[in-house]
């Protein structure tokens, strides 16, 4: 069921100008007593940090399985025929396959895995669903890193989500080295939210850049970045990364490296209307099935 309601706008984006709004949210909306697969001390972690790193949140077996699912997808034509799947424009290598838990079995039970939702469902506090799933395949030269952004500023004003009340997990498929790595974060950053300046281009998930690179907007990232500094995420295969929502981070690397990447909404902060976009993304981008993780 879509809804239509529309809601307090708590954070401004896309603007005539860059706005920067102190976080309105908690960031762990579960209760420090609740038992869970997350200790107390490492939720006080992401809360004061806004990450959580896992040193193996799944078995090297396991990840064997996934490497060969994720080389069993990308190696399909119909996948790459697949609107769900984006292409580099320069090496025409698959870069980024969506809805992957629709697409394979194999990664549905990767998300249904309680070492996975229930991280998820004690950090919100809920039942949680799918907002967005991915395998990511980073070929290396000929590809486009991720440029310094927050997932809520495009979440918010381009899928409709109200409030911060997401979790992402990145799972390595491949060892992350401090030349290929993966995740850079600023830890602290999710305490400020950084609204973007400028109209939405059109089918702009489709553009690793999300939030402009202007003058404006560089001098905002310098600023965050000499305030909260950067942690640059290493870790062998299966490890994980969660991440809040707002955190700035980024990812620019020549180097090669998969991984999953997993985005649970609480069901209580199921998506409305887009905040600042003409019209919503694809829903295998943003999803409008709210029905929650079991």
């Amino acid at each position: 069921v879509t809804t239509t309601t529309r809601v307090t706008d708590l954070y401004p984006t896309r603007g005539a100008t860059e706005v920067v709004t102190p976080r309105q949210d908690p960031v762990v909306w579960g209760s420090p007593d609740t038992p869970g697969p997350v200790s107390a001390g490492d939720l006080q972690a992401l809360d004061r940090d806004g990450f959580l790193a896992v040193d193996q949140l799944i078995g090297p077996d396991e990840v064997e399985v996934y490497k060969r699912e994720l080389d069993r997808l990308v190696s399909d034509p119909a996948i790459r025929a697949d609107e769900r799947s984006i292409v580099e424009p320069k090496s025409q290598e698959i870069r980024s396959v969506f809805e992957v838990h629709k697409i394979s079995e194999v990664f549905a039970r990767l998300v249904r895995d309680e070492r996975v939702v229930g991280r998820a469902r004690q950090i919100l506090g809920s039942d949680v669903y799918v907002h967005q799933s991915r395998i990511n395949v980073k070929p290396g030269f000929g590809a486009s890193g991720f440029y310094w952004h927050s997932d809520f500023e495009t979440w918010h004003a381009e899928d409709g989500l109200p409030n911060m009340r997401t979790i992402s997990v990145s799972i390595a498929l491949t060892e992350n080295y401090d030349t290929n790595g993966g995740l850079m974060i600023m830890p602290g950053s999710h305490k400020t939210f950084l609204g973007c300046a400028g109209a939405t281009p059109k089918d702009n998930y489709k553009s690793p850049c999300r939030c402009g690179r202007g003058d404006a907007v560089r001098r905002a990232l310098t600023t965050m970045a000499s305030e909260y500094g950067i942690k640059l995420f290493t870790g062998k295969p299966g490890s994980a990364t969660w991440f809040d929502c707002n955190c700035m981070h980024g990812n620019i690397t020549p180097y090669p490296r998969s991984n999953v990447f997993i985005v649970f909404n609480s069901v209580e902060n199921t998506a409305v209307e887009p905040f600042a976009a003409p019209i919503r993304r694809p829903d295998f981008i943003g999803a409008r099935d709210f029905t929650p993780v079991k």
